[in-house]
């Protein structure tokens, strides 16, 4: 078998890189992880299911269409569909057809459920804040945030995701 050409040798990380990109990669292993575990022992509630509750809790009416809350939450619509069942079996979310569309359906943070994550919603902060918010200076942080949005447009403009749109950061 022939030696691959410089042309087809993949583009290695130099040194620099590599260092960065393995921060980076523990990062994003490990901070959902942490996240995860804190909101399950404190509220009993997966990340992704807080996600999608705060996702709905900010939304006009608080409801959102399905296919909103799929971008928002950067979830696959199989893995939105099976967790809003599950809150909808605790009373926490609504499923409805839009009275705009009946082709569109809506996901609505019931008052139960908006309890729920007001519940939730502090000791997560303050876990976001211990991991994350005062690890970092103010500039850092915004500096990472800046970096995300970039790789977040990245990922959802090359195929990776289609269909996906970035979160309103608001």
């Amino acid at each position: 078998m022939a030696e691959p050409t410089a042309a087809e040798q993949p583009n290695w990380l130099d040194p620099h890189q590599l260092h960065d990109w393995k921060a980076l990669a523990g990062v994003l292993v490990a901070l959902p992880s942490a996240l995860e575990s804190q909101l399950r022992r404190d509220s009993g509630l997966s990340l992704f299911s807080y996600l999608v509750m705060a996702g709905l809790s900010e939304a006009p009416d608080r409801s959102l269409p399905m296919s909103e809350l799929v971008a928002f939450t950067q979830g696959s619509a199989s893995r939105l569909s099976h967790t809003v069942t599950q809150l909808e079996r605790q009373g926490w979310v609504t499923r409805t057809p839009s009275p705009d569309n009946g082709r569109v359906t809506l996901a609505t943070l019931t008052d139960e459920g908006l309890a729920k994550l007001a519940d939730a919603a502090p000791a997560h902060v303050t876990e976001v804040r211990k991991l994350v918010v005062d690890v970092l200076g103010r500039d850092e942080l915004s500096a990472v945030g800046a970096a995300c949005r970039t790789l977040l447009d990245a990922l959802l403009g090359v195929g990776g995701c289609p269909g996906r749109t970035r979160p309103d950061p608001t």
